[in-house]
């Protein structure tokens, strides 16, 4: 009736393994059932998710099969999703990360694109809009669009810069039609007289010249036509225009020459008269200038040698003859010598006045009329044929000056336009006194060629020349009070020098504030600005002196600085990267070289090399630092691969472990473990865990199987112990004679049997109670009477043993329990304390304490038992219920 006692919650039919095990399939053949089931489901959920984002999305965030999160991926597409997915598994599966990052970025590239194409787009519209199209900005913006890569706007842009396209050309066709509009002008202009159009027509040409001016000038285009151009064509035109009336002269006056030559030429040579033929020809209307200067080329120029040719075919005019015949008369002494005429250097300058004449060059022409008086003030005479050619000569000379004062003035005119016009045009300064001064020498060069001016156009040009150039003179003289000022400057920064040479001498200057001045004084040098010539050289002496006497021994300072810096970078070479005080010494030399930056800043040049070189040695201190970080990490990586394996392998071990191989697998596994190195700080509470975990389940698995083990001798114990008490009944009670008789020895064998020494006690005491029973009556009564006698020691040797395993004994033995612990307790006391392995039943634990505290008290109980067990005695039911308890709890407490 007491057999629940003995049962545990865990046991089954299965076996006597612990609670939780027993139903638990192999290791073996459950886990690759445990995992195949949800992947396969999981497999079939993502069939369904296909196409679908947001399906797919809460896909990955559930599934725990990495390839089926990276084959769902592949489905996300839209930038929240993407960021969604990628915060998700950023640190739980890189390859969908990875994957969702390179979507992510390709996304932002296209918006990126896109923003930069709408940008150049809304740029090419506003040049379409733009009143002034240039060239350049349609160029900038063909190299922006080269480089962006937006489909989608391809055509919108394209159609943006066709439209420019046609701008351009009909741009460059504006300006084409300009450029020949001007250069038809020019030609007009240029043209020779006999060669140029009639008035009217050239007239007509210059009024039709003008209208497509001004449609270009109207034109949608017109703006990109160039300002310099379109004035270029109003001066040319006007000059045209103003020139018309001259041509128109010059033709009457060509018209007129011609019809008289016609004239003469028609009648017969014998009524010309060479002198009437000059009066009449001079008497003609004058050439303009233009003309007159063309009078050897072209048409004037054939004119005047018609003139000459009938002037040459008119009749001489006879030599007056003498009255009478004389004989000649002789040359008497001391009279006159005859008239031969000019000498050949005269008749040559004449000549070569003529030549100068046709040619138009009236300098020349003037020069040799001057060589021509000289030699006549000098009582050259003359034939009268002489004479006649340089009055000829002469007048020719006087009417091409005054068609050249003509000309010259109306030259001056323009000039003058030209020089007032400056004041309306934003030139420079230096060209603006360049274009003044070229004007005054054109002024001087018509002095020369067209005679003098009038006063009144003089002073016109003369105020137009100062007016136009006031704003440089005013420039100018800005420009020199500039020039004053920066020598006012330099004399302070060359003062500022010295006073600094002063504070160094003394001491009291510090070299920083020293390198400091000297390079501001550098910089603000450099800066100082032009100076007068005569200044610039004594500053430029005084203020290198003053350098020179700053830097001598700031160099010298520096060269100590350097050297010093020198020594930092051997120092920061000669560090050990794997010394653990390897950043602290290298944090300190960095320390160091800041504190001698700020204290003396060295040439830049210089700095910078040394700095380049410091930054090397550190960068290259911690590189191998790293590397050997990096080496660490992998062995601490192999370490780490090393102990889960050990982990893997005691938890592969665990199901099977038995108390006897148990205890061998879990030093092994330390001895190993203590073997391999550290592994990263990071796992390494990680990977201890799941180590302590494994000993623990092996060591779980093996109390387990002990425990079983235990129960199962503890049963079998019992079963021996209930034989062996019904036994010393049946000796006590006596043989009932009409029972049947039993075989004590079968059922004894039919028990199985407990430990060895248990057996053995056990035997004894069955057999010692077996001869009883088979003896006499005296024996049997003797062994009765020890069976009763050894009744109380049982009882006290039990409640010892009940004390120990920490078992109630019920109410009715309070008071002996009590009694027996303060024994217990006294005797601790005055013995001291023991080692646990000599204590005996009684001393195995202190009160409330467990029964498995140790194993001398394992050890102490175990004795006790087989001393109970020995010990023959009558039993009633609730002494062998209290021993049958005793066991089994010593069972389970090992």
């Amino acid at each position: 009736m007491f057999e629940f006692l003995f049962k545990r919650s865990g046991d089954n039919k299965s076996g006597d393994k612990p609670a939780g095990q027993g139903a638990q399939p192999e290791p073996s053949a459950s886990r690759p059932a445990a995992s195949t089931a949800p992947r396969a489901l999981q497999a079939e959920r993502l069939a369904l998710v296909r196409g679908d984002e947001a399906a797919a999305v809460e896909f990955i965030l559930q599934c725990e099969f990495s390839e089926l999160r990276l084959t769902a991926a592949e489905s996300v597409h839209s930038p929240d999703a993407l960021e969604r997915v990628h915060a998700a598994m950023r640190n739980t599966d890189r390859r969908v990360a990875k994957l969702m990052q390179a979507r992510l970025d390709a996304h932002r590239h296209r918006e990126s694109e896109h923003r930069r194409a709408e940008a150049t787009l809304a740029q090419a519209q506003a040049l379409l809009e733009d009143a002034l199209l240039t060239p350049n900005h349609v160029a900038e913006l063909d190299r922006k669009w080269a480089v962006i890569a937006a489909p989608e706007l391809a055509d919108a842009f394209g159609q943006v810069r066709t439209a420019l396209g046609r701008r351009l050309e009909d741009q460059v066709r504006l300006q084409r039609a300009m450029i020949d509009r001007l250069a038809a002008l020019r030609r007009l202009g240029s043209a020779q007289p006999d060669a140029a159009p009639s008035a009217a027509e050239l007239a007509e040409r210059l009024d039709a010249l003008a209208r497509e001016q001004g449609e270009a000038l109207q034109a949608p285009e017109h703006a990109s036509l160039p300002r310099g151009l379109a004035a270029e064509f109003g001066v040319e035109h006007q000059k045209l225009q103003a020139g018309l009336h001259a041509i128109e002269a010059g033709q009457s006056a060509l018209a007129a020459r011609a019809a008289f030559l016609e004239d003469r030429q028609a009648r017969p040579a014998a009524e010309l008269d060479a002198d009437a033929l000059r009066k009449e020809w001079r008497a003609l209307p004058p050439l303009p200038q233009e003309l007159a200067q063309a009078l050897s080329q072209g048409q004037g120029g054939a004119l005047q040698d018609r003139f000459d040719a009938l002037l040459a075919s008119a009749p001489q005019p006879e030599a007056r003859k003498p009255k009478e015949a004389s004989p000649p008369r002789t040359r008497e002494p001391g009279s006159a010598p005859r008239n031969k005429g000019a000498d050949q250097h005269f008749i040559d300058n004449m000549d070569a006045m003529e030549a100068a004449l046709q040619q138009g060059s009236l300098g020349t022409a003037a020069e040799l009329d001057k060589a021509l008086k000289e030699a006549r003030d000098k009582g050259m005479r003359l034939t009268p044929a002489q004479s006649d050619r340089l009055a000829h000569v002469r007048s020719e000379f006087k009417r091409l000056s005054d068609w050249a004062r003509w000309g010259g003035n109306v030259s001056r005119e323009e000039l003058i336009k030209a020089v007032e016009a400056l004041t309306t045009q934003q030139l420079p300064m230096s060209e603006l006194a360049k274009k003044v001064g070229s004007m005054r020498e054109r002024w001087k060069a018509l002095d020369s060629l067209s005679g003098a001016a009038p006063k009144s156009l003089w002073e016109r040009f003369d105020a137009a020349c100062s007016a136009a150039y006031a704003p440089a003179a005013a420039h100018f003289r800005h420009l020199a009070d500039e020039r004053h000022a920066n020598a006012a400057r330099g004399d302070k920064l060359v003062e500022e020098a010295r006073a600094e040479i002063a504070r160094l001498q003394s001491g009291e200057a510090e070299w920083k504030h020293v390198a400091g001045t000297v390079q501001r004084l550098r910089l603000a040098w450099s800066h100082l600005g032009a100076i007068d010539r005569k200044d610039k050289k004594r500053l430029d002496g005084a203020f290198a002196d003053a350098l020179n006497v700053l830097q001598a021994p700031l160099e010298e300072q520096r060269k100590a600085e350097m050297a010093e810096r020198e020594q930092i970078i051997e120092l920061a070479a000669a560090i050990d990267p794997h010394d653990r005080h390897a950043v602290d010494t290298m944090r300190a030399l960095q320390q160091r070289w800041q504190e001698h930056a700020r204290a003396l800043p060295l040439e830049r040049k210089s700095e910078q090399a040394l700095w380049q070189r410091f930054r090397a040695v550190c960068d290259d201190v911690f590189q191998r630092r790293k590397d050997s970080m990096h080496e660490a990490d992998i062995e601490r990586r192999a370490h780490e691969a090393a102990k889960e394996a050990i982990s893997a392998r005691l938890e592969a071990a665990a199901p099977d472990a038995t108390p006897a191989g148990a205890g061998k697998l879990l030093r092994e596994a330390q001895a190993e473990w203590q073997a391999i190195g550290p592994v990263p700080r990071a796992h390494e509470a990680r990977v201890e865990k799941r180590f302590h975990a494994a000993l623990a389940l092996v060591q779980q698995h093996a109390d387990g199987v002990r425990r079983a083990a235990g129960v199962a001798q503890a049963g079998h114990l019992r079963d021996k112990l209930r034989l062996v008490r019904e036994l010393e009944q049946a000796v006590a009670g006596g043989d009932d004679a009409d029972a049947a008789p039993v075989d004590w020895a079968a059922r004894w064998d039919a028990v199985a049997a407990p430990d060895a020494e248990l057996e053995r006690v056990l035997r004894t005491r069955f057999d010692a109670a077996l001869a009883a029973l088979q003896g006499d009556q005296a024996r049997r009564a003797a062994y009765a009477r020890q069976l009763e006698h050894n009744r109380d020691a049982l009882l006290h040797d039990l409640l010892r043993l009940e004390i120990g395993a920490g078992i109630d004994s019920g109410p009715e033995f309070a008071r002996e329990r009590l009694k027996l612990q303060v024994e217990v307790l006294q005797s601790s006391l005055k013995s001291g304390p023991k080692p646990a392995a000599q204590r005996g039943a009684g001393q195995k634990a202190a009160p409330g304490q467990p029964a498995g505290g140790n194993p001398g008290g394992a050890a102490a109980s175990g004795a006790g038992l087989r001393a109970l067990c020995a010990l023959p005695a009558l039993l009633d039911a609730r002494t062998a219920s209290r021993i049958e308890q005793l066991v089994m709890r010593l069972a389970k407490n090992g």
